[in-house]
């Protein structure tokens, strides 16, 4: 346990972040699964999922739960996915 007051705070703090980023980090990748398993019934409803997709992962990004390049990936990876599966 923490024993000076900053330390206290710092406690809390770190305890609060944590369970932003876990949120964000739980949203970006249930996205992404729904989005995998919607691409592969339905492209027309994938299509229009990829905006969300796409919104999520860059949400993440930007809050610096995951890096800018991960995020570049991911979003390629879903448009890729769903042009293949459209063909």
């Amino acid at each position: 346990m923490p024993n000076t007051k900053s330390a206290i705070k710092a406690l809390r703090q770190s305890i609060k972040h944590r369970a932003k980023n876990l949120a964000k980090k739980n949203a970006y990748k249930g996205i992404i699964k729904e989005f995998r398993k919607t691409a592969v019934a339905d492209t027309q409803t994938a299509a229009s999922m990829l905006a969300l997709v796409q919104k999520k992962i860059d949400k993440a990004a930007k809050s610096g739960v995951i890096k800018k390049n991960k995020a570049a990936r991911l979003k390629s990876k879903a448009a890729k996915l769903l042009n293949k599966k459209s063909k």
